[in-house]
């Protein structure tokens, strides 16, 4: 399949790289509003065309699919142009900003008859994978505690008394719903939709979370999330149960995985190492979804997205964290 990007930022050149390596898609097109960046990226990354107008980059029958990497609250619209003119779309996480976008661009998504994914790279990663086929060794499952929290070098803006992207209602940023949907989402994959839900945020100066805590109450345990993009964190991250503990390196990648019995403190590695480039995943599984029309695996990942941003937005709102497209 022949693909192209929107956006020119290091998520889209790490895509790029993924792609390649997978061996399914081939960039033919790149945007970017100004054209000498459209016509450096396309330069840089071997694409023969760029564009700096979106309606002619999505009338194009050049594409047959493109991966949007622009400000989350930009998403919506340019997914919708995408997919009414018929081509798959994989937009970087956050898809959306609430549930009445993400409802409506399924929606045209099914009356063009393309695809729409969410690029939560984690979720594909085969850490995660090993995760979920040993996660009930641990036992009667009593607590997850889970900690993603990376100092973001934009922060420094923000203390500089700017406002960039990811830190602005505006634009739809925040900690929780550009880094804590990682471990979220996985919650939700692993764990499925929680009874009860909670957020206790840090403001900061532009009036978005900074950092926070999340707490996912299930009947028999809790899960409870930490992330931050104003400090970070050198914790790993637990799931705890009766007879076992699983600790994680990293939950962004899951690139290792252990298993620690607490009777006999025996421990084991269940994953480590993996072979492909982090994003190899996910596109490989999209690729694989869309040249065999699983709808099965296709409406699994549909509603992962789904609980995610009907959770975010719930406590968002909650705490008075309103985006600028609401």
């Amino acid at each position: 399949m022949k693909y192209g990007t929107v956006g020119t930022s290091i998520i889209t050149n790490n895509f790029i790289e993924a792609a390649r390596e997978q061996g399914s898609l081939t960039l033919v097109g790149v945007y970017s509003r100004e054209e000498e960046k459209a016509k450096d990226f396309a330069k840089q990354n071997g694409a023969a065309y760029y564009y700096t107008d979106l309606e002619e980059m999505a009338k194009s029958d050049k594409l047959d699919c493109v991966y949007i990497a622009s400000p989350n609250s930009l998403h919506f619209e340019q997914v919708k142009l995408f997919l009414e003119h018929k081509k798959h779309v994989i937009c970087e996480k956050p898809i959306f900003s609430n549930l009445k976008e993400l409802h409506a661009a399924y929606e045209v998504a099914k009356e063009n008859d393309v695809f729409l994914f969410e690029a939560m790279r984690n979720l594909y990663m085969p850490g995660f994978q090993s995760l979920k086929e040993n996660v009930e060794k641990v036992g009667k499952l009593r607590s997850a505690i889970w900690s993603y929290s990376k100092y973001s070098s934009r922060y420094n803006k923000v203390r500089n008394g700017e406002e960039p992207n990811i830190f602005s209602r505006k634009f739809s940023g925040g900690a929780l719903v550009d880094l804590g949907v990682y471990p979220l989402s996985a919650a939700i994959a692993l764990f499925g939709r929680p009874d009860q839900v909670s957020y206790s945020p840090v403001i900061i100066d532009t009036g978005v979370d900074g950092g926070g805590t999340l707490v996912l109450r299930y009947p028999e345990f809790i899960c409870t999330i930490l992330c931050s993009k104003i400090t970070t964190t050198y914790n790993l991250s637990e799931i705890q149960g009766e007879d076992g503990t699983i600790i994680i390196n990293d939950i962004g990648s899951f690139s290792e995985v252990k298993l620690k019995d607490i009777h006999t403190l025996e421990e084991k590695v269940i994953f480590e190492n993996q072979s492909h480039h982090d994003m190899y995943y996910e596109i490989d599984q999209f690729v694989q979804i869309i040249q065999s029309d699983d709808q099965e695996k296709y409406q699994t990942i549909q509603t992962i997205s789904q609980e995610v941003l009907r959770i975010t937005e719930k406590v968002r709102n909650e705490n008075g964290i309103i985006f600028g497209v609401e």
